[in-house]
């Protein structure tokens, strides 16, 4: 009679703990997910400027590697795919290039698909000014021909030590394949 009264007893408690788990998956799966409001928020405009053999005054980004074939002062024709770019552009606080910099955006991007007009971007915004100071490093696909696209803000130092977030992108101008300008609205989501 002792070993039927375990067997109960530990048929019960495994019954308990899957009703408990099913119970609380469906739970969860009929709750909305929280909306998250940033802790911290910020709008500023990046001017990328790459050399092509005749600019070297003004640029501020360099092809550092090109497909076989391709030359390093002219982009890749089939939307510059293969092409690498480095860049130390100044950031200002409005669209206009010839504002303060607050701070300069390092770092690179790359063309990674053949068939679209898409980068890969990691690079860091370096403020040391007197609205800000720290970095704030940023990276993830940009789909240049969507209107807004986002990447990770994945970390940072300074006044943005720790922060996490996201970088919502959207080209605010365009001339040619020298100069582009970018409107980065930063939303931090863990502040510390």
């Amino acid at each position: 009679m002792g070993a039927n009264n375990i067997s109960v007893v530990s048929s019960l408690f495994v019954f308990s703990i899957m009703f408990l788990s099913i119970s609380s998956a469906l739970h969860t799966a009929g709750t909305r997910r929280k909306q998250y409001t940033p802790c911290k928020n910020m709008v500023v405009f990046f001017h990328d400027i790459v050399y092509n053999g005749e600019n070297a005054g003004n640029a501020t980004a360099a092809i550092v590697a090109a497909p076989q074939g391709s030359n390093l002062t002219i982009l890749a024709p089939q939307n510059h795919f293969g092409n690498i770019v480095v860049f130390d552009d100044p950031v200002t606080l409005d669209n206009n290039l010839q504002s303060e910099a607050v701070g300069r955006a390092q770092g690179f991007y790359l063309y990674d698909r053949k068939n679209t007009f898409t980068a890969w971007l990691g690079f860091s915004f370096v403020f040391n000014s007197t609205y800000h100071k720290g970095t704030i490093n940023l990276a993830g696909a940009d789909p240049a021909l969507n209107k807004t696209r986002d990447i990770s803000v994945i970390g940072g130092t300074g006044d943005f030590f720790m922060h996490r977030g996201i970088a919502t992108l959207m080209t605010d101008a365009v001339e040619g394949d020298v100069y582009f300008r970018l409107r980065v609205d930063i939303n931090f989501y863990e502040c510390w």
